[in-house]
């Protein structure tokens, strides 16, 4: 059988030096060359911005190493969810799935590889919406692969049956949440602040998309496929990220540089690999590690 391969959306702002990592560890995937590749680039926010977007432009106008390269250059500036949202959109719904990069994310060489075995081998299993490609620092592991309940946005990927449940109505998904009790399950007892995040997209203390994305996925009761050694890092954490303000190892996984081999496990949420997780929020959330936290990745 062959591999269907997805394309490759890239989302890019005015960052040059991480854009080009990014790029060159792409480049390195076995899959580079016969994958497409689509970038959106970001207008500038303001006239300060227009010479270091320009520098991302030129640059990715001068990259080779896929089988097609679109380049989309927004005239204004949608911000980062506004431009995620949109552009997943099109792309999936003309090309019914899809694997999604931001300019802060250095991939391992296996990672475009993981993410369509993903893609490819649970296409029909209508509980699993994503392929995750990242993993926090857990301290064990019981699988090759697990799923969890909800869905991530580090190096991701997903069908248009998966994305179309996705609600960008934050105060609808916290409503849902609320009437349900589910608040402390998708907080994963109460170790991350993910409801709190979530009332504060609410209210535009910020424009988060992946908790949303996380909350349509929770609240239709799917799950999403994660490997058991990172294939991402992400290099966004060093400060100049849209939400790691200053500069945070918290969230730095080893890259793995072996390939994870997909098979079919149980479809179902792995109540073990949960618990790493809530160990792992819990070990980072002790003060002052909880303001830090806060302060670096959901800008509340």
């Amino acid at each position: 059988m062959t591999l269907k391969l997805a394309p490759i959306i890239l989302f890019v702002y005015n960052r040059l030096w991480h854009t080009e990592q990014t790029i060159l560890s792409l480049q390195k995937n076995e899959l580079a060359y016969d994958s497409d590749l689509i970038i959106y680039s970001d207008g500038p926010k303001n006239d300060e911005d227009k010479h270091r977007v320009n520098e991302v432009r030129k640059y990715i106008h001068s990259i080779d190493g896929f089988k097609n390269i679109s380049i989309i250059e927004r005239e204004r500036n949608y911000g980062l969810a506004t431009s995620i949202i949109s552009g997943v959109t099109e792309i999936i719904n003309h090309h019914g799935s899809a694997i999604i990069i931001e300019d802060d994310m250095v991939t391992s060489r296996f990672l475009l590889k993981y993410l369509n075995d993903g893609l490819n081998i649970y296409s029909n299993i209508e509980e699993v919406i994503s392929i995750h490609g990242y993993i926090y620092p857990v301290k064990e592991v019981n699988s090759d692969t697990f799923f969890l309940r909800g869905a991530d946005c580090w190096g991701w990927a997903t069908w248009k049956r998966g994305w179309d449940l996705f609600n960008p109505d934050g105060s609808e998904l916290l409503t849902e949440l609320k009437k349900n009790k589910l608040e402390m399950e998708f907080d994963f007892n109460n170790s991350y602040p993910y409801t709190k995040m979530l009332s504060g997209q609410t209210k535009g203390k910020n424009d988060s998309w992946a908790v949303r994305w996380y909350a349509s996925a929770f609240l239709n009761n799917k799950l999403s496929l994660y490997p058991s050694k990172s294939l991402v890092h992400n290099t966004g954490c060093d400060g100049s990220g849209h939400h790691c303000k200053t500069y945070s190892d918290d969230y730095a996984s080893s890259l793995n540089d072996e390939p994870i081999e997909i098979k079919k496990i149980p479809v179902e949420d792995n109540i073990f690999m949960r618990k790493q997780f809530e160990n792992y929020f819990k070990s980072i959330n002790k003060p002052p590690g909880i303001i830090k936290r806060l302060l670096n990745k959901i800008d509340l």
